[in-house]
């Protein structure tokens, strides 16, 4: 089993910034990639940026440009630079990590609130 713990979030109003951290414990040595997945209410759960243990990443359309990245393999972390916020990056915010297989293993963190108001 992997655990994902996650911190950083909050109020924020739009144009502004906040960071998002993610720490994996447990069985790490399974992890592939990790990243960050949102979902607003009444909408599904979407992706908004992955990175693989390789350093292949992938945004959403929506946040190219404004979100970034960054995972570190020593300390089994993943970050999120979020800059240049809209009201409409208000969500959820999960951390994801997944396995290398045919049919990955996906573990979640217990998510963590961003709200981009004015």
């Amino acid at each position: 089993q992997v655990q994902l713990v996650e911190s950083g979030g909050g109020l924020v109003q739009p144009g502004g910034s906040l960071r998002l951290s993610c720490a994996a414990s447990g069985s790490i040595e399974r992890i592939y990639g990790m990243g960050w997945y949102r979902q607003a209410p009444g909408k599904q759960r979407e992706l908004v940026s992955t990175r693989t243990n390789r350093g292949t990443t992938n945004y959403a359309d929506s946040v190219k440009g404004r979100f970034t990245i960054s995972r570190d393999n020593a300390k089994n972390t993943v970050s999120l630079q979020m800059n240049s916020l809209k009201p409409e990056d208000t969500a959820v915010y999960y951390c994801n990590a997944y396995t290398l297989a045919i049919v990955p293993v996906n573990y979640w963190g217990q998510g963590t609130q961003v709200t981009v108001s004015s």
